[in-house]
């Protein structure tokens, strides 16, 4: 009786298993993260879309899906309060996983207003803030604020957060990018940027002009890959600049740089210097001109 008992429990297990193992694999979903590399994407795709639109500046925050804060950038001429609010509007899209433009229209409106939203802790019911949306999943939030109107700031974050999908990921080449010799003498003659990478493209190319020597500088991202054109400069890297001061997002200057390696560059001389290496031109022939790639 006893193994009759054994053989019929056995029988009956087995049977419920497989429903368990259904069940819970019916309650797991596979939940989409953003990654630091996918929040720069973000960044970038606002980035370009400020620059299509000639804003005059804006901060770009992104947030993951529990409102924390990811990466941000403060384009020029931004003031300084932008930085905040793009947090906080980047962080509303998700709370509430709606625009914030929702929030900023319902409070305003004529006879909805609802003001006592506005006492809820980290809202920030201001145009701007846009959530991140992959594969119907909110994976994040993107917030803009300062650039010239409301609605360019939502206009930046909307962009930000279409990066993802399918049309912004196509394997499409970029157009290719020409100046003429005109155009790039004018640029040598003053020592400009030709490509400034506005589109999301990670390098930059600079048509750099020396006259004298110039601060340490520690570019904290960017790599650079200098190839002299004409001229001659002392050119120190390495070792520590001295009383560096942060002067923009991810550029440090310093007054000098203590225990560099010394080494003297000239026309048709390449030089490559990582990101986070200090280097300073020295002893610079009048005009020094130089092409620049800078790569992130």
């Amino acid at each position: 009786m006893r193994n009759k008992f054994i053989v019929l429990w056995s029988t009956v297990l087995f049977a419920i298993l497989p429903t368990c193992a259904q069940v819970a694999v019916g309650q797991i979903v596979q939940k989409k993260t953003l990654t630091l590399l996918g929040a720069e994407r973000v960044i970038a795709a606002a980035k370009a879309e400020a620059q299509k639109l000639q804003a005059p500046g804006g901060v770009i925050a992104v947030v993951d899906d529990g409102g924390n804060l990811m990466a941000l950038e403060r384009l020029d001429g931004t003031f300084s309060a932008g930085a905040n609010i793009s947090i906080g509007k980047a962080k509303t899209a998700v709370m509430f996983k709606k625009p914030t433009r929702f929030f900023e229209e319902l409070i305003n409106s004529s006879g909805k207003g609802r003001t006592v939203m506005t006492a809820l802790e980290n809202f920030t019911p201001l145009i701007g803030g846009i959530p991140i949306v992959v594969d119907d999943q909110i994976v994040g939030g993107v917030g803009v604020s300062g650039a010239a109107t409301a609605d360019q700031d939502e206009q930046l974050a909307i962009a930000g957060s279409k990066a993802f999908e399918p049309s912004s990921m196509s394997n499409e080449a970029p157009p290719v990018s020409y100046w003429e010799k005109s155009k790039v003498d004018e640029a040598f003659s003053k020592g400009t940027v030709l490509f400034d990478g506005g589109d999301g493209r990670n390098y930059m190319v600079h048509a750099s002009r020396r006259e004298k020597p110039g601060q340490a500088e520690i570019h904290t991202k960017d790599a650079d890959v200098i190839y002299v054109l004409q001229g001659e400069a002392t050119f120190i890297t390495g070792g520590e600049a001295v009383e560096a001061k942060t002067i923009a997002p991810d550029e440090l200057r310093g007054a000098s740089i203590r225990n560099g390696q010394s080494r003297k560059i000239a026309r048709g001389d390449v030089i490559i210097v990582p990101h986070g290496v200090p280097h300073q031109f020295l002893e610079v022939t009048n005009p020094f001109l130089y092409f620049v790639v800078k790569v992130r």
